[in-house]
């Protein structure tokens, strides 16, 4: 006869809806380890996708996800001729807020050369981008069809083909356009606007007594012409060849064509680091509180369900009952609570994390730490009520 399970049976509503309760909160815990992988997953999932070994970005910054970074189209050619590099590719990225069905639409859209780096990583449905205009691929989670159109900037977008789960490190769902549409999507004027910028070009220039008139047109068109270029990108991403060597091509790029030129370590670096840290150290702290939480109450449970056998505690030593029979049985109560509980929580997380916001990655290292966690609180909550056990005098049995 196992005393830890006949308590339990004749306690069996208590013991039921503490170990549902506990079930939950561990199912949060869960939940919050998991939407901490999620999170560093969704910041290097276009980062992992593209595949390159250098990031190159404007001079001074840490672009193009941890601050902006604008330089030139034409700089690929450059760094294609960079000895060690095998391929080079210009990127665009921004982020667009839309109207879509009456509610806000929200994705992050990336621009890429047709056969280039950085384009979607795979074709679940449709095809990939073949025309350098008007065609589209969206990610799985933005939820549209094959042949659905969506208006952005000046035209209307065709989405031909649908790819996996890529996301922004903010989380929000991936596009993927040809650069010269990404291009015009974020730099294009409308007309309006371009009328606007050529009649304050001309009337500063008219105030230039030193200018002819004629002068005065020739600089006013030229200058239009360089204001209204949508020959800009983000980054200029690179492939190293085969045995180059990684620092001497950063520094090569670095000294001749004065970019900053990032390591994909690198790029993970500040991404993880600087990026998710804050929401890192914050999560972490609502686990560890959840935990502290999770041990007070097996061990409120425990001590009261102590304090509730006390007469039967009594009874058994005076019978003769060895301590260890009933350490045996209050640490048996805790650790199925907490078993038990674990079980619920982590059945729970199962069935509704691909439901969640945000992504859950669920590591089974992470689970087995905090599993070895929760047997260690189960343990150690039932010290109380174990102290309070062996304090109980066998005349107890006799008492009133």
């Amino acid at each position: 006869m196992n005393l830890a399970i006949r308590d339990i049976r004749y306690h069996q509503g208590r013991f039921i809806l503490t170990t549902i309760g506990l079930g939950l909160l561990l199912g949060v815990v869960i939940s919050m380890g998991g939407i901490y992988r999620g999170l560093s997953a969704d910041a290097l999932a276009v980062l992992e996708s593209t595949r390159a070994d250098i990031w190159v970005v404007q001079q001074g910054t840490n672009g193009p996800f941890a601050e902006s970074s604008r330089i030139p189209e034409d700089t690929k050619y450059r760094i294609r001729a960079v000895p060690g590099v095998a391929e080079a590719s210009p990127l665009s990225f921004q982020t667009i807020q839309i109207e879509r069905q009456g509610k806000p639409f929200r994705f992050f859209l990336i621009g890429h050369e047709l056969n280039g780096l950085g384009g979607p990583p795979e074709i679940l449905a449709g095809r990939n981008i073949r025309q350098k205009h008007y065609e589209m691929v969206v990610a799985k989670a933005m939820k549209m069809g094959i042949g659905e159109k969506i208006h952005l900037g000046l035209h209307d977008y065709t989405v031909v083909g649908i790819t996996g789960k890529v996301v922004s490190s903010g989380g929000d769902a991936v596009a993927y356009v040809s650069l010269a549409d990404a291009q015009d999507i974020q730099f294009k004027k409308d007309n309006d606007a371009i009328r606007n910028d050529r009649a304050r070009i001309g009337a500063n220039l008219a105030g230039i007594r030193t200018l002819s008139p004629t002068q005065s047109k020739y600089l006013q068109q030229n200058i239009a012409t360089i204001t209204e270029s949508t020959h800009t990108v983000n980054t200029v991403v690179a492939r190293l060849a085969p045995g180059a060597n990684l620092p001497e091509v950063q520094e090569r790029i670095s000294r001749w064509n004065h970019f900053h030129p990032i390591s994909a370590k690198e790029q993970i670096r500040i991404m993880t680091k600087g990026m998710i840290e804050k929401a890192r150290m914050q999560i972490g702290l609502f686990r560890v509180i959840l935990l502290v939480i999770s041990a007070v109450i097996i061990s409120l449970i425990i001590y009261t369900s102590t304090i509730d056998k006390i007469r039967v505690i009594a009874t058994l030593k005076l019978i003769g009952a060895q301590n260890r029979v009933i350490i045996g049985m209050i640490l048996q109560q805790s650790l199925l609570m907490g078993v038990i509980a674990y079980v619920i929580g982590y059945g729970l997380i199962l069935l509704t994390y691909e439901k969640f916001p945000r992504r859950i990655v669920l590591e089974a290292f992470d689970l087995r730490v905090l599993f070895a966690i929760v047997v260690v609180i189960s343990m150690g909550s039932s010290f109380v009520g174990i102290r309070k056990a062996l304090k109980v005098e066998p005349a107890e049995a006799l008492g009133g």
